[in-house]
């Protein structure tokens, strides 16, 4: 009887070694290296032997007659760039109850599309309950509950729909390895063979996976470089609002988002973020608040920014934020002080965006600067007036991209003053509202509070 060879995978990276240790070397992460048994060759002797590939000229390639393929989702289909490619393999994850299975199965209600769900978590009973509460036909929806990935492949080459959905790629196993479902090797082997058949037949693969406690998606990162698209559907539990991100995109941009609400009939896209994200009260004056002009792609929404202020108690001043980095907090609290005169050393600080985004764009730079000093100095910003703009160490106001859209969704809702970079373009159409170009941080707070 032969031994069994095992061997040592990180389960963050993948990376490979002949002994346990605490320490990954190649990633750094503690307590990832895991033991796992050697698949052994001899198993894979039946399999046939590939013909040898000949090179393609690109000029002789011929294009697909469709590109891309609507799905019925037009929050969905902006984020991957106009609608799913044909072939295309897409991982989509997310926080347990973030959505991710109701947002795919809600594809079920496009008449258009064939789609097959393979589910290894739920039964079909369970499926048809959800369907049934979003009122979901799903007259061209098959589904199949199999963990097998020899089944599953022979499922999807027999029935040959559109979109194959697999809820969740942790849960399938191939019987080709000795491993349990889950590990490394078992989720780097079924998404390698997925991958393959959905380049071989045309059809669209969707992998729902799973994510770890710190936020990353788990399974090796080699996981990640082998699909097409990688998407993040993230949210608030104390929230019903839903953000659908693009990590990473092969066929299109990665800086578009999409917006969706949690209701009863599942995840409703929202078409109008801006009315959604600023206070309903908008008469409503308090210090510390202001409307920040920011641009998620080529989308372009107002957020209400918050800063709270207040003497310390106790030794030492805090520094909390709440969906803007903590980091970037400190240096704007800097270059007050430095450039523009505030003290803060002895000042508590909170920093919160309201709605429970998180935004990393430079642009909302220029209105929580104004919110700081308004909280500081306890003097209201007029509720008519936001900003959009980036703060440099020195204390001036660099340019940001697509101005004309920020400015034209400002006005559609009413704001009759607007801060921007000075940036001399003379085009900017400064009508039903008062544009004005600055170019360092004192000239904002001299003309918003004296």
């Amino acid at each position: 009887m032969s031994k069994v060879k095992t061997r040592f995978i990180c389960s963050s990276c993948g990376a490979t070694s002949s002994g346990w240790m605490g320490k990954c070397p190649q990633c750094s992460e503690w307590n990832t290296i895991v033991e796992e048994v050697v698949h052994s060759p001899g198993s894979n002797a039946s399999k046939k032997k590939r013909e040898a590939a000949v090179p393609t000229l690109l000029s002789e390639i011929v294009e697909a007659d469709e590109m891309r393929v609507r799905i019925g989702d037009p929050e969905l289909e902006r984020v991957l760039g106009g609608g799913m490619v044909p072939g295309s393999v897409i991982l989509l994850a997310g926080e347990p109850g973030a959505g991710k299975s109701t947002l795919l199965l809600q594809m079920a209600g496009f008449q258009n599309l064939k789609l097959l769900y393979i589910s290894g978590e739920e039964s079909p009973r369970q499926i048809k309950m959800r369907a049934s509460r979003l009122g979901l036909k799903g007259e061209q929806c098959h589904i199949l509950a199999e963990t097998d990935l020899t089944h599953i492949t022979e499922a999807i080459s027999r029935l040959k729909a559109g979109i194959v959905i697999i809820d969740s790629i942790q849960t399938m196993y191939s019987p080709d390895l000795e491993s349990v479902p889950g590990s490394v090797s078992q989720i780097r082997e079924c998404s390698y063979r997925l991958q393959q058949l959905g380049k071989a037949t045309g059809i669209t693969i969707i992998l729902v996976g799973h994510i770890t406690k710190e936020g990353d998606i788990a399974g090796p990162k080699l996981m990640e470089h082998i699909v097409d698209v990688v998407l993040h559907l993230e949210g608030d539990r104390q929230y019903n609002f839903r953000l659908l991100r693009c990590v990473k995109n092969r066929f299109g941009s990665t800086r578009e988002i999409g917006i969706y609400e949690m209701k009863g009939l599942g995840l409703v896209p929202v078409e109008n973020p801006s009315e959604w994200l600023i206070p309903a009260d908008h008469q409503h004056r308090a210090s510390g608040s202001c409307i920040a002009l920011v641009c998620e792609g080529f989308r372009p929404f107002l957020i209400e920014t918050q800063a709270l202020v207040s003497t310390a108690v106790y030794g030492t001043a805090q520094r909390s934020t709440s969906g803007y980095d903590t980091r970037r907090l400190h240096l704007m609290l800097a270059v007050l002080e430095k450039r523009c005169g505030f003290f803060f050393g002895n000042q508590d600080v909170f920093l919160n965006v309201a709605g429970g985004l998180k935004v990393a764009e430079p642009a909302i730079d220029l209105a929580l600067a104004v919110a700081l000093v308004s909280s500081l100095q306890d003097i209201p910003v007029p509720r008519d007036v936001c900003f959009a703009g980036e703060v440099g160490l020195s204390g001036e106001i660099r340019p940001v991209q697509q101005l004309d859209k920020r400015i034209a969704e400002a006005k559609r809702l009413g704001y009759k003053k607007i801060f921007i970079p000075a940036s001399g373009n003379t085009e900017i159409d400064a009508s039903d509202a008062t544009v004005v170009q600055v170019r360092l941080l004192n000239e904002v707070f001299e003309q918003l509070f004296g």
